[in-house]
């Protein structure tokens, strides 16, 4: 018999047994997991506050803490040093991760498609309308899409200033281009009154997908079930909020006060009318998919941007075991 505050073993199943009249009976206990996102609270992470709102990690079993990200926090640092058990990364600094000999991988992709893209002003009327201009790339974009844009456009390094996440620089100059997301900083120039273009990068070709979901192999090694659990109730928390997001913005508001109601509402339209979650192969597959040909072209990009070793053996970055078979749709 187990003593009365007695710690279990972590993954247990059982809270414990207490006889009633000759009956034994059992609570199940909620099974932990912390998930960290790349970002403040916001639209972009809507699936995953649905599913705490609406209680379908409780109905699966788990008791999931989502911690905020933000542009002072390393996700793969606290990944691989057991603070988080899921981050929200990319795939381009995964493969990277990869090659240096990380020990992370993909689970889910719930972004079929990168949000990135870039934001220019009305005389821009396409990507290659960029060579004259100055171009904002913070120091993750010099890692992952400029070297995508610089090769596809012809463009130059000489063109590039940092972007610091503030629009003025690029709403006082005509001359300025800048990365954003479609949910984000398009919102914030379109309320400044300035006109402006935005071209999502995936819809002229760049590869990678959006936010995926990666955790340490030993967690999904050691933990199976709850990854899929996990993985799971996260998608169908993505179909819920993408249907009434009402319950997840307000736990997004709980976590970041900044967000107003309106930037909420624009970002959600952005995510359905660009197709970012239900789009590409989780029109057929179920939504979270992932496969080897999509892995490949990010891979082969990678690799000929000079950003990926060619003998880096990027299969190790992803599993689709928990999504191969999921279907996961509205």
């Amino acid at each position: 018999i187990m003593k009365t505050g007695a710690r279990l073993p972590r993954g247990l199943r059982w809270l414990g047994l207490m006889a009633l009249g000759g009956v034994s009976l059992a609570v199940q206990a909620e099974e932990k997991i912390v998930l960290l996102t790349s970002w403040y609270a916001q639209a972009e992470q809507g699936g995953y506050y649905q599913a705490q709102a609406t209680g379908l990690y409780k109905k699966y079993g788990l008791d999931v803490e989502i911690r905020s990200g933000g542009p002072q926090v390393n996700g793969m640092q606290l990944l691989l040093s057991k603070r988080a058990d899921v981050i929200i990364g990319y795939d381009l600094q995964l493969l990277e991760g990869i090659q240096r000999g990380f020990q992370a991988k993909a689970i889910a992709a719930p972004f079929q498609y990168d949000p990135q893209g870039l934001l220019t002003h009305a005389d821009v009327t396409s990507l290659q309308g960029l060579k004259d201009k100055t171009i904002l790339v913070s120091s993750s974009g010099q890692a992952t899409w400029w070297p995508w844009l610089k090769a596809q456009y012809q463009l130059s390094d000489a063109q590039v200033r940092p972007y610091t996440f503030n629009i003025q620089p690029f709403v006082v100059d005509d001359a300025v281009a800048q990365q954003a997301y479609v949910s984000s900083e398009v919102f914030q120039v379109q309320k400044a009154g300035v006109k402006a273009n935005f071209f999502l990068f995936s819809e002229h070709g760049y590869p990678p997908y959006g936010g995926i979901l990666i955790a340490r192999p030993d967690t999904i090694a050691e933990r199976k079930a709850a990854m899929a659990k996990f993985v799971r109730a996260s998608m169908e928390g993505w179909v819920s909020y993408l249907k009434d997001p009402a319950p997840g913005n307000a736990l997004i508001k709980q976590d970041n006060p900044k967000m107003t109601d309106d930037l909420l509402a624009w970002g959600v339209t952005q995510i359905r009318e660009h197709h970012l979650i239900d789009g590409g192969d989780a029109a057929s597959q179920g939504w979270g998919t992932m496969t080897d040909a999509r892995w490949q072209k990010t891979r082969d990009f990678m690799v000929s941007a000079g950003l990926l070793a060619a003998a880096t053996d990027w299969k190790q970055a992803y599993t689709t075991e928990f999504v191969q078979a999921m279907q996961v749709k509205p």
